[in-house]
C-alpha cells in the first residue's frame, strides 16, 4: 500500500457526468481518495452517503472528495443519481489506479478467493503526498474520523 509521506500516484481517469479528472488538478487543496468495491451495494451505500452528508464540512476545509471503483461511468451516473451525491466517481474498470495505491487484494467470501477492491481512504495534502491512509475501513463513523484528521492534522 501506499505510504504516509509518499508522494500519491498520479492518475487520470474517466468519472461521473462525462468529466475525465486527474489528481494533478487538485493541486492546492487536500483531497479525500476513498476506494469501494461497487455501486449500490449496502455498505458502499452508506459510505458514499456518510461522505454526502458531511459533504459541506470537506469542501469548508478546503478539501475535495472523490470516490474510485472498478463500476462504469455509466453505473457511477445511477449512483449519483439515486443517492444524489455531490461529489464525481471515478472509473477504475481495469483497476490500475487501485493497483498503483495497493488496494486491489485477494479477498475470501464464503471460501472463494478473488481479486478486488479493499475499502480504503487517503488523504492527500495541498503539495500531493499522503498525507494519512485507512486501510480496511469499517464504515461506522469513519466519515467523521476522516473529518477530524483534516481538521486537526491538515489546517494551518
Amino acid at each position: 500500500m501506499t505510504a504516509v509521506g509518499q508522494a500519491a500516484p498520479a492518475f487520470t481517469l474517466q468519472a461521473s457526468n462525462n468529466q475525465t479528472l486527474s489528481l494533478s488538478q487538485f493541486h492546492g487543496q487536500n483531497v479525500v481518495l476513498y476506494f469501494y468495491p461497487k455501486d449500490q451495494t449496502p455498505t458502499c451505500t452508506t459510505e458514499a452517503c456518510d461522505f454526502r452528508d458531511f459533504h459541506s464540512s470537506f469542501a469548508e476545509l478546503n478539501t475535495v472528495v472523490l470516490g474510485i471503483s472498478p463500476d462504469s461511468v455509466k453505473s457511477h451516473d445511477k449512483f449519483i443519481a439515486k443517492h444524489e451525491l455531490p461529489f464525481p466517481l471515478l472509473a477504475d474498470p481495469d483497476h490500475q489506479v487501485a493497483e498503483a495505491y495497493g488496494v486491489w487484494v485477494l479477498k475470501k467470501m464464503y471460501g472463494r478467493e478473488y481479486m478486488g477492491i479493499e475499502r480504503t481512504t487517503f488523504v492527500i495534502d495541498k503539495e500531493g503526498n499522503i498525507a494519512k491512509a485507512w486501510p480496511k475501513v469499517k464504515v461506522k463513523g469513519h466519515v467523521q474520523e476522516v473529518l477530524q484528521f483534516i481538521k486537526e492534522e491538515l489546517q494551518s
